[in-house]
């Protein structure tokens, strides 16, 4: 190595931390042009996109030299910029222990244990430190070059995250201007900072994304990723923004072994939070919301374990309840009138009630304005409180932080949160008390505007490659055809409802509805032109159905609201929006929307909580008179309860049994219910549905007399285990699944009752028929067999012959015996299709004249066949020869 003492000769050194970023090198630029006889140590990066920058494209800006070639005997000043730390210095260790030097500092991160003490300190809480020397140069007239202008403008751009940290200040944007007007090229910072992300790097975010960990800490969640390579992961720094951004993270870890160091980077959105200072105590460092550290001699999980411990002594719980709160809480016992709720509320001009029972002393739910309006307006304004409140409120206590407040008004979308205090109600805590307090503090601004981007996130989320991947070619295109002619139409369009749900679910997708935000009937009679399809419409409800050339349908409707002019009555149609369309629906699963424009196309789109109780499984009603209103619904929640093994939510169970109780189903059609009953009975297996419509009392919406008891769960077993043992046939055969079931519910029923339900229910005459008089000739024709069991075949197949698919399914539900069941199903499969070979040509052949004797042949061919004595055409003329001859049937010779 040269020796010092005879090297290069420097009154003034600058230079920045190890691992320089793009802040660090815009610094030294710009300090060099305050010292302009100053040397500058570069300290060297590990991006390999600022390295090759650097060499390639600006290092003839900077007066450079090796710190091993310089000899500091003669060196007076010290400029340290982007950094005042000692471990993050490298090549001047032996000069910061000279005596008489005076160091200069030029920094934007707050004040370490670890920092060099320095004679001359600019200090300023800026987004970049760029932006503190851009600022003295502008007030000395020092004019940049365009090129220099450029280094210094990407420090900005780069250091503030394209002015998207939460550290950016106004003086950031102000000098980023300034620079600009001295000819900073934008399309170089562009190509530097926004980096698309390589295909090797794709992995290493999945694997961070794979490996993430949330934990609680004081209120916060903290999201720590762990993962290890062999190799130098190129950009790291980048893949980490990506993730926070992606996943619209507060506080998060990513904590990566290469090689045999651990590095450590962090980002942070959180004002009460310093990542800087946390990553300090590895020797690392940063800013409050971005911060690296390199540890060695330490195992990845020893890291983890540190880091929590450090978040814990760093975090302190934000106590904001007792500031938030109004007090005293204006409350209403459960049993207490809408009425006097709504009372209530117009004398204290409040918009949600808190319902407490005085008597247990308990907090019960809360009860809304725009619920009670809606009660007032079906006349139910003398029914109690408890029976419309939201119970599934939940509550905090005094001592409850922002973001557990934060969760329970915004995320679980409640309109007020009492706090609670050892069992008393000390005040409550509503959407707008929460809204005040975010606007009156410092970090407001920025803080609203996480709330307002983690919503937008949790409504809109791009699902294009999960179409890809579960439609099949011909539904995608469509799907896409349809969004081209919207745009054609300047009109919006979504796929809605259950196609988006099954998709989510990964279930068969069948029916395609499509919600257009204009006139719906007027695009579908524009695509339907362009595809050569039919298409019917029904202008009352602003709705049309596209019949494709190989039948299939597409169902299509304005974007509308509805309203109901008295319970159980159909609605009142009116054009809206999508929100609004999606806000008429049954349940939140039933909402979500995606987009088929093709600026947005895949697109998913979800305003009320659709995708949270799909991952609960949890059936949620709209609104809480949703029952009130259209009763079918109940048979509706029961249904999709059952098909996906969902749960129905304590509030929405709370409703249907309230809707029962004040008699919801008093003006609904009877085939409004048939419908839904059909619905229910044709699942693959309806009798879980049918134990909870029990448990509702539902069979008494059916007829007041109707039971359903063990017995009868015993014969729906049976149904059933026979409906799946002809699913197992796979006979290409259309039967009406739904019967055998309705057959099985009416079984212990009297005549004069099944009469009267077949009334309610509006039954078709071809299906009184059947659950009447076919179901009662099945349930004899079996009594008949069981008696004279065991039977030949003969007698079984004419039992039977004449009984369709789903009596003779309803026959081997009935019976008990395990024989008969078997001789049922073995007509069913393996003679009931017998039929004589031979025709009627063949008996005039033989010298049979026409007539009632030809059924009569034919039926004994059929018996004699049925007995196995027949296996050919031949054999059947050589019999009907000799039946004919023996009973004098012959007309002539042949």
């Amino acid at each position: 190595m040269p020796d010092k003492k005879s090297g290069i000769q420097a009154n003034t050194i600058i230079t920045s931390h190890v691992n320089a970023d793009y802040d660090a090198i815009a610094a030294m630029l710009a300090a060099q042009k305050l010292y302009p006889d100053a040397l500058i140590i570069f300290p060297g990066s590990q991006e390999k996109s600022l390295r090759d920058f650097f060499i390639s494209s600006m290092s003839y800006l900077f007066n450079m030299a090796d710190p091993a070639s310089i000899d500091f005997s003669e060196t007076r000043t010290l400029v340290l910029v982007d950094t005042r730390q000692k471990n993050r210095l490298t090549g001047v260790q032996d000069l910061l222990d000279k005596n008489n030097l005076a160091i200069h500092v030029y920094d934007h991160h707050p004040v370490g244990p670890d920092d060099v003490t320095a004679t001359m300190e600019i200090f300023k809480p800026y987004g970049a430190t760029i932006t503190i020397l851009s600022e003295i140069l502008q007030k000395k007239n020092i004019i940049p070059t365009p090129e220099e202008a450029t280094v210094m403008a990407l420090g900005i751009y780069e250091d503030t995250g394209l002015f998207t940290h939460s550290s950016t200040t106004r003086q950031d944007f102000i000098q980023a201007g300034y620079l600009l007007s001295c000819g900073a090229s934008l399309n170089t910072i562009v190509s530097l900072v926004v980096r698309e992300i390589k295909a090797e790097q794709v992995t290493w975010l999945n694997e961070l994304l794979n490996e993430m960990t949330v934990h609680k800490i004081n209120g916060i969640d903290v999201h720590i990723s762990t993962i290890s390579s062999s190799a130098y992961i190129s950009d790291l720094a980048s893949i980490v923004q990506k993730i926070v951004r992606m996943e619209s993270l507060d506080l998060y870890f990513a904590i990566v072994l290469m090689g045999n160091k651990i590095n450590i980077i962090a980002r942070n959105r959180i004002p009460e939070v310093d990542v800087g200072k946390i990553l300090s105590d590895f020797g690392g460092g940063g800013h409050a919301y971005a911060a690296s550290a390199k540890v060695e001699n330490h195992t990845l999980a020893q890291v983890e374990l540190m880091v929590i411990d450090q978040v814990k002594e760093a975090t302190t719980r934000i106590q904001v309840a007792k500031t938030l709160m109004s007090s005293p809480a204006i409350t209403i016992e459960p049993n207490a009138s809408c009425e006097k709720a709504g009372s209530i509320m117009t004398r204290y001009n409040i918009n949600t009630l808190v319902v407490v029972d005085e008597h247990k002393n308990t907090y019960e739910g809360y009860i809304t304005r725009q619920v009670l309006e809606k009660i007032f307006f079906h006349k139910l304004k003398d029914r109690p409180v408890e029976e419309y409140m939201n119970s599934e409120a939940t509550y905090v206590s005094s001592d409850a932080d922002i973001a557990e407040i934060e969760y329970k008004i915004i995320e679980e979308k409640q309109r007020i949160v009492p706090v609670i205090d050892n069992g008393s109600i000390t005040g409550v805590i509503t959407r707008t008390d929460l809204l005040n307090y975010l606007v009156a503090h410092d970090k407001a601004v920025k803080h609203t505007d996480q709330l307002i981007f983690k919503r937008q996130n949790t409504k809109k989320r791009r699902i294009h490659n999960i179409m890809e991947q579960r439609l099949d070619a011909y539904t995608l295109d469509l799907l896409k055809s349809i969004g081209r002619t919207g745009d054609e139409l300047n009109l919006r369009l979504y796929v809605v409802g259950g196609f988006v749900r099954d998709l989510l679910l990964q279930r068969r997708v069948d029916d395609i509805d499509i919600v257009v935000e204009g006139d719906g009937i007027a695009f579908a009679k524009h695509f339907a032109e362009k595809r050569n399809c039919r298409v019917n419409t029904h202008k009352k409800f602003g709705t049309a159905v596209i019949i494709f050339p190989d039948n299939v349908k597409v169902d299509v409707a304005s974007a509308r609201l509805e309203y109901y002019n008295f319970p159980a009555a159909l609605p009142i149609v009116e054009k809206s929006s999508i929100k609004r369309d999606l806000a008429r629906r049954d349940f939140t699963i039933n909402t979500l929307a995606l987009s088929l424009n093709p600026d947005s196309f895949g697109t998913m789109i979800d305003y009320f909580g659709a995708n949270r109780d799909l991952k609960d499984k949890t059936i949620r009603t709209l609104h809480n008179l949703s029952f009130v209103e259209d009763p079918t619904r109940i048979f509706r929640a029961i249904k999709f309860s059952n098909r996906f093994g969902f749960q129905i939510g304590k509030v929405t169970s709370n409703l249907i049994q309230n809707a029962i109780k004040v008699d919801c189903f008093k003006n609904l059609s009877g085939l409004r219910v048939l419908s839904e009953l059909k619905q229910i009975f044709s699942e693959e297996n309806p009798i879980p549905a049918i134990h909870a419509m029990e448990t509702y009392g539902l069979e008494k919406v059916i007829h007041p007399q109707l039971e359903i008891n063990p017995h009868t769960y015993q014969m729906f077993e049976s149904a059933n285990k026979a409906l799946a043992w002809h699913d197992l046939l796979y006979v290409d055969e259309t039967y009406p699944r739904w019967a055998v079931y309705f057959m099985v519910l009416l079984n212990r029923c009297s005549f004069t009752v099944c009469e009267q339900i077949c009334a309610r229910l509006m039954m078709p005459v071809s299906e009184n028929r059947l659950l009447l008089e076919n179901r009662y000739k099945a349930e004899n024709r079996l009594g008949f067999i069981e008696s004279d069991f065991p039977i030949s075949r003969q007698k079984l197949y004419w039992a039977l012959i004449n009984f369709k698919t789903e009596c003779i399914i309803y026959m081997m539900a009935l019976t008990k015996n395990e024989a008969v069941r078997k001789a049922i199903s073995n007509f069913y499969t393996d003679y009931r299709h017998i039929k004589p070979l031979i025709r009627g040509r063949d008996l005039l052949t033989i010298g049979i004249k026409p007539g009632p004797v030809f059924t009569r042949i034919f039926r004994e061919v059929l018996n004699a066949k049925l007995d196995g004595d027949l296996d050919t055409r031949q054999k059947e003329i050589a019999f009907a020869t000799e039946y004919a001859r023996t009973n004098g049937l012959l007309e002539y010779l042949p």
